[in-house]
């Protein structure tokens, strides 16, 4: 049996897509934050809204820590997360699921990590392959036998937000390596690394970004997209839970903070 967190990005609020699924709020260093919990397959499930109920919380002020410290408080060992992005490559279409495989981050005021000194230790965990290579070999998996439009690989460039790329920052992000671009992965992912919970992310691309596209962009038209694909999804998270097909890629996610002796939910709430 699996414990796994399920995190839903725009157009990834409806819990409905899991069947009955039971509210659990859980009380943290960094605030409560409420999911909902599901068995499928025989899996326990978690499905966290990252932007809040009616996507009410804007990128830059969603609780990152409390939601990554509360999905490890509750036993969640493996993350699947989704995220709405727009595309600056002209290969990966609207309507296209990207296995994100690489970060390049452009937030600015965010608070990253766990390990920010006294009375915590200090710690530099190693990120230079932001996501876990099991889940994304699982992932990747789910999409090829679903017969998705899919990209194996990209790069998410992550912006502070809320506003959307100027058409010359578009231009800069593609040179640099950019395949998508998005104001959700961090900090989330540096910090699940910490918390030594092994992570993934599958991308829908929504639009093309700004500068790409002759039309303005607007959060209607990533919405409207993201509701198209909702069924796939659906289907792309069921198989994901259900997939007990041997894993050859094996990680180190688990032992990511070994040099101050774990990461352990305790010692951060008795401080």
């Amino acid at each position: 049996m699996r414990t796994i967190g399920i995190i839903g990005g725009t157009g990834v609020e409806d819990t409905s897509l899991f069947g009955s699924l039971e509210p659990c709020e859980v009380a943290t260093p960094f605030g409560k934050v409420t999911c909902h919990k599901g068995n499928v397959g025989g899996n326990v499930v978690y499905f966290l809204a990252r932007h809040g109920a009616h996507h009410s919380v804007p990128p830059h002020k969603i609780p990152y820590k409390a939601n990554i410290f509360a999905l490890k408080k509750l036993g969640v060992t493996e993350i699947l997360s989704f995220t709405a992005v727009g595309s600056l490559n002209c290969g990966l279409v609207p309507g296209t699921f990207v296995a994100t495989s690489q970060i390049l981050d452009f937030t600015k005021g965010r608070d990253h990590t766990f390990f920010d000194g006294d009375p915590h230790p200090v710690c530099h965990v190693d990120f230079a392959y932001p996501y876990c290579p099991a889940l994304r070999e699982r992932l990747i998996r789910c999409l090829v036998s679903l017969g998705l439009r899919h990209a194996k690989a990209g790069c998410y460039v992550v912006t502070e937000g809320p506003r959307y790329e100027t058409a010359a920052e578009v231009r800069m992000f593609g040179l640099m390596g950019g395949d998508v671009a998005g104001m959700t992965q961090m900090p989330e992912a540096v910090l699940a690394r910490e918390a030594e919970i092994c992570y993934a992310n599958c991308s829908v691309v929504t639009n093309l970004g700004s500068g790409l596209s002759h039309e303005a962009l607007s959060h209607e038209e990533v919405t409207e997209m993201m509701n198209e694909n909702s069924r796939r999804i659906a289907q792309i998270m069921h198989a994901y839970i259900t997939d007990s097909h041997p894993i050859a890629a094996g990680c180190h996610c688990h032992e990511a903070a070994a040099a101050v002796g774990g990461f352990h939910t305790a010692d951060f709430e008795s401080r």
